[in-house]
């Protein structure tokens, strides 16, 4: 899906809303809510009225690592954004140049055999593209398996040309994120989720909605050419897969907390709907032709209209839902990407609606 939509540079969220003014929180952000053919405009605090008793909530704990490492291949400059950890050692990254404003821009990867060198000291060994769909990411060796170390030593969040300046890792985690034992993480902040903070998810479980934890460490998006998701590692745990498929049982919505809580619990479904406990590589990508099995819902942020996560939106909303929604937010002035405002998608059998007319 991609939509024949143009979202002007100012809608670019360029720093947190935190950051926006005195006395603000990350919670002040707006909301969007698309139900079947309707749309409505909230605040994100207005969340925990909009759902109801019962209703689950399922949330990435996956922390955001410091993945952006300054690198050289022989004397020209680098960036190296490091996305994934292979079963082999190796690190799937993704290469850029310095833009000379703080952030990086697309450059193309390899040659095979090129040593990166990395602040530090350690170097990278390129080995080879990812896949046939491109070459944009990279297998890579390093000098030092410890790249987690290198990470919390010399690395910093990833960032793109649309935000204001640097920020530090903290800005980055939400307040679902937790620290995995082997200090694995996402390369890139699971976004839908960082409006939320403890007083919020204090008023929404003392209103009766309900969390499900999952983890899915994301790797590096593709900013410019929007390929569709690379295989990431995920696990729905036996107490959240048993929550969910209760949920399911009952008279409550599930709904995912951003596309990577979506990625993950579909990957743990079978056929049947029933989710169980799963975890390792996913490969999956929800399309409209696949479908969705178990979420009711999505609350997302908003996103670029050639993304490949559309097709995600459309899966779980239809697309007619999708371009109306997309067209009130530019209408509405909404703020895009990941310090932007949220989109809450309801399926249309969920919302009680039908097509929309118009689109």
């Amino acid at each position: 899906m991609s939509l024949a939509l143009r979202v002007p540079a100012e809608l670019s969220a360029r720093v947190p809303a935190e950051q926006r003014g005195p006395g603000l929180d990350r919670d002040d952000v707006r909301l969007l809510v698309s139900r079947g053919c309707a749309v409505s405009h909230h605040a994100f605090a207005e969340l925990p009225r909009l759902l109801r008793a019962g209703d689950l909530l399922v949330v990435n704990t996956s922390p955001t690592l410091a993945a952006a490492v300054d690198g050289w291949i022989g004397h020209t400059r680098v960036v190296v954004h490091f996305s994934t950890h292979g079963d082999d050692g190796r690190w799937a990254v993704e290469l850029r140049e310095p833009d000379g404003r703080g952030a990086t821009r697309a450059r193309a990867g390899g040659p095979a055999g090129a040593v990166v060198g990395l602040a530090g000291g350690g170097r990278l060994v390129l080995e080879g593209p990812l896949s046939g769909r491109g070459e944009r990411l990279w297998w890579a060796r390093p000098s030092d398996p410890d790249v987690v170390g290198l990470l919390r030593r010399h690395g910093r969040p990833i960032r793109y040309s649309y935000t204001e300046r640097d920020q530090p890792l903290s800005v980055y985690q939400t307040v679902f994120a937790l620290p995995s034992p082997d200090g694995a993480g996402s390369a890139e902040m699971p976004s839908a989720a960082r409006p939320f903070t403890a007083r919020l998810v204090a008023e929404l479980v003392s209103r009766g909605v309900q969390f499900a934890p999952v983890t899915l460490h994301t790797g590096v998006a593709s900013a410019e050419v929007h390929e569709p998701p690379y295989p990431e590692r995920f696990s729905v745990p036996e107490a959240s897969a048993r929550l969910i498929n209760a949920v399911r049982a009952g008279d409550g919505l599930v709904v995912a907390v951003g596309t990577t809580a979506v990625r993950a619990v579909e990957s743990a479904a079978g056929p049947d709907g029933v989710v169980r406990a799963a975890g390792g590589w996913t490969d999956l990508v929800v399309t409209p032709e696949r479908g969705v099995r178990v979420v009711d819902g999505l609350l997302t942020g908003l996103h670029e209209p050639e993304a490949s996560h559309l097709l995600m939106l459309e899966a779980v909303a239809g697309r007619a839902s999708v371009g109306r929604a997309y067209e009130e937010a530019l209408r509405e002035r909404y703020l895009w990407h990941e310090f932007g405002d949220v989109h809450l998608l309801l399926r249309e059998e969920a919302a009680h609606a039908g097509r929309c007319s118009g689109n």
